[in-house]
């Protein structure tokens, strides 16, 4: 399993692909997710969270929860969750394997966060 990460510009305008890391387990990847987000600055960690063709959580949204959680216990930084359906459709329109599609996904889903609480 791969953990696609994306971040946005300081104006929280843009979001971008950032990398790839491997999963390990679920207290190495909160580290791995920390460390990239204390060295980028940071103040909120937006998990995908893949639901099941009815909205609902599935097994996959349920790991993506438990992720959450447990960035939660290690910092004080803003953890959400957003729907991630359809991100690695629309990342892969662009191209086909790509060793960054995992970070491309991500920065879909960020870019519809951060599109959806954009002030009017």
């Amino acid at each position: 399993m791969r953990i696609g990460l994306a971040i946005s510009d300081p104006t929280q305008t843009i979001a971008r692909p950032l990398e790839v890391v491997r999963h390990v387990s679920r207290a190495a990847d909160a580290q791995a997710i920390l460390e990239r987000a204390a060295r980028h600055g940071a103040d909120t960690i937006v998990i995908g969270l893949a639901l099941d063709s009815e909205g609902e959580v599935g097994p996959q949204a349920r790991r993506a929860v438990r992720l959450a959680q447990a960035l939660r216990e290690l910092t004080p930084l803003n953890i959400e969750t957003w729907d991630e359906s359809g991100s690695t459709i629309a990342a892969r329109q662009n191209k086909r394997d790509d060793p960054l599609l995992d970070a491309r996904a991500a920065a879909v889903i960020l870019q519809e966060y951060l599109d959806a609480h954009r002030p009017t």
